[in-house]
């Protein structure tokens, strides 16, 4: 395990300095004037002109760089220009909101994705083929934001069941908690469970054609237990790899859906740091998304290696 960490070091420090570049420039090719913006609409120009000294946007853009680089790596995320607060106290008040809906819709994602895809994997009749085949239509054509709006219409407006806006931290309250949190997560993790379904009803049809199946089909063991025991095992590696990656888009749809569901988490701050410019905001949450999705996909390859064992880490 050591050496597959080692191995993989090169690759993903490349990925986070790339990421930290970009992040850096990014806000800054942004119209707008960070300084002016912080300044205020009744700021003179020689206002803004000892603000932007302040805020260091007078220095060169690879001292800018280096500053705002260093500050990270000793933990030092800046501060706010808009909010005049820390970044580490903002990103703090705002990540057990979007931790709480992302855990969800990955829960919910995995139940659904793996749920359809071993039903349209293990089926044998031709009803049972064509109702998977149109769930996965159904779901991909369906993207989270208009899941969303179909959810708000359906069970917030027509039939109110459940809270459309707001919301409550589930530790505080798991039962109210979970009101609000449950139409969020299902449009943003419904939409994506396609793909994870396709790869395993894909991969159980390749599984079922390999030769220890017939082997076992050859010696009477009933198909149920060939089905659980051999084929679903051996084809939820794909799937497994595409809820690593699909981390990624969570964290990434979870913007909108949250701007949608009214909820306060990090996907509206980072809406609301892109309107008013505010650099420092911006750049950490840009930098946070990548390094989580990079832990998450070496924790997808980790446990893909446990449960093929033809993979081998240090193959």
């Amino acid at each position: 395990m050591i050496r597959f960490l080692l191995r993989r070091a090169p690759s993903v420090l490349l990925v986070l300095g790339a990421t930290s570049v970009i992040a850096f420039l990014l806000p800054r090719l942004a119209p707008g004037d960070a300084a002016a913006v912080a300044a205020g609409p009744d700021a003179s120009a020689e206002q803004i002109e000892v603000l932007r000294a302040q805020m260091g946007l007078d220095r060169p853009l690879l001292e800018q760089y280096f500053s705002w680089i260093g500050g990270l790596l000793t933990g030092d995320l800046g501060q706010s220009l808009q909010f005049k607060r820390p970044v580490a106290e903002l990103i703090g008040d705002r990540i057990g909101s979007t931790l709480e809906l992302t855990i969800a819709a990955m829960l919910i994602l995995t139940v659904v994705g793996i749920g359809v895809g071993v039903f349209g994997g293990s089926a044998r009749s031709r009803l049972s083929q064509l109702t998977a085949d149109a769930t996965n239509t159904l779901l991909l054509a369906t993207p989270p934001f208009l899941a969303g709006l179909l959810l708000i219409i359906v069970l917030g407006v027509a039939f109110p069941v459940l809270p459309i806006s707001g919301e409550v931290a589930v530790l505080d309250d798991p039962v109210i908690g979970l009101q609000y949190l449950l139409l969020p997560a299902v449009a943003l993790a419904v939409p994506m469970s396609a793909g994870v379904a396709r790869l395993v009803q894909s991969s159980m049809h390749n599984v079922w054609q390999q030769d220890f199946v017939d082997l076992a089909v050859a010696k009477g063991v009933p198909r149920r237990r060939i089905s659980v025991r051999h084929v679903v095992r051996n084809s939820l590696g794909p799937a497994v790899v595409a809820l690593g990656m699909r981390f990624g888009d969570m964290l990434a749809g979870a913007v909108v859906i949250e701007m949608i569901f009214a909820r306060n988490g990090i996907g509206q701050l980072a809406v609301t740091g892109v309107q008013n410019a505010d650099y420092n905001l911006v750049q950490v949450i840009i930098v946070g998304a990548v390094l989580i999705a990079v832990l998450m996909q070496l924790m997808t390859e980790m446990v893909l290696a446990g449960l093929d064992p033809r993979v081998r880490l240090g193959a």
